[in-house]
């Protein structure tokens, strides 16, 4: 039965998330039931391609993306796909309608992580859009379930939120970033005379960011606003950690949230959700 693939499909994606994002993995667990399975597909998915380009060392990385990329398109076409993950995308992305284009922006996004590319404004712009605000608005399309309104309303929080994650994910990351595969994404900076004054600038423009998504989430209908509160508290406890470190620090160490801290958080969370939101 086709079902039994189904069920295995979106267990791979979920499996997935929760190897490698433990914040994310909890965030899902705080949405409502029946639409965690469509969060994980698209994680999963996007999990895939950002492995192909950051993990695959010692293989043609430009060939594997652009197999996933014709497999992906196959499959939103066909209606099917062999690989459990992409199945269980394109089953989240029929059923949602999710917007195809917001696809191709993220698989060009991916294909930018290919190239040596020294980032000026607009392209930091264009790859944070694609490789994390199309994102947002992929589940921001799950949450508003065919409401166009009320994904109109919500479509700018959710790029803010988008990019605030992954301009926090740049901050942490910058070490591997830098010395392991030669990226730097902030625009027009020195890595050589990368110190607290510029940290302090990226953060303050993290930190606006982040105040505007609040706005949105505040929005979000109930059967998403906790879980897309908890990510957002967890992502700014990061920050904040962030924050605390020197420039130094930073390309010398990569920050974590540990998980005694990420339950302790999520509690504390819940209360404020509870208390504030509802």
């Amino acid at each position: 039965m086709k079902q039994l693939f189904d069920e295995l499909s979106y267990s791979v994606s979920k499996i997935t998330t929760q190897k490698y994002s433990t914040s994310f993995s909890l965030g899902i667990l705080a949405l409502k039931p029946s639409i965690r399975s469509a969060i994980y597909a698209i994680y999963g998915y996007v999990r895939l391609a950002d492995e192909i380009v950051d993990s695959f060392h010692g293989y043609d990385k430009e060939k594997l993306l652009n197999r996933l990329k014709v497999e992906t398109y196959d499959a939103l076409h066909e209606g099917i796909a062999l690989n459990p993950i992409l199945q269980s995308f394109q089953e989240t992305v029929n059923q949602y309608k999710i917007d195809k284009s917001l696809i191709e922006q993220f698989l060009h996004s991916m294909e930018m992580d290919l190239q040596k590319i020294d980032y000026n404004s607009e392209l930091y712009e264009e790859y944070i859009f694609g490789s994390a605000e199309v994102v947002g608005l992929m589940c921001l399309q799950v949450f508003t379930d065919g409401n166009m309104e009320k994904y109109s309303e919500l479509k700018p929080y959710a790029m803010k939120l988008g990019s605030a994650f992954q301009k926090v994910n740049f901050l942490r990351d910058m070490k591997d970033d830098y010395q392991i595969l030669g990226r730097t994404y902030f625009p027009n900076i020195d890595m050589c005379i990368f110190d607290n004054y510029v940290k302090c600038q990226i953060e303050e423009e993290i930190e606006e960011e982040f105040k505007e998504a609040l706005i949105g989430i505040k929005k979000l209908p109930h059967s998403s606003m906790f879980g897309v509160y908890l990510a957002y508290k967890y992502y700014l406890s990061l920050f904040q950690k962030i924050k605390r470190k020197s420039s130094k620090e930073i390309l010398n160490n990569r920050i974590r949230i540990h998980n005694s801290e990420k339950a302790y958080l999520a509690f504390k969370s819940y209360v404020r959700y509870k208390a504030a939101f509802l």
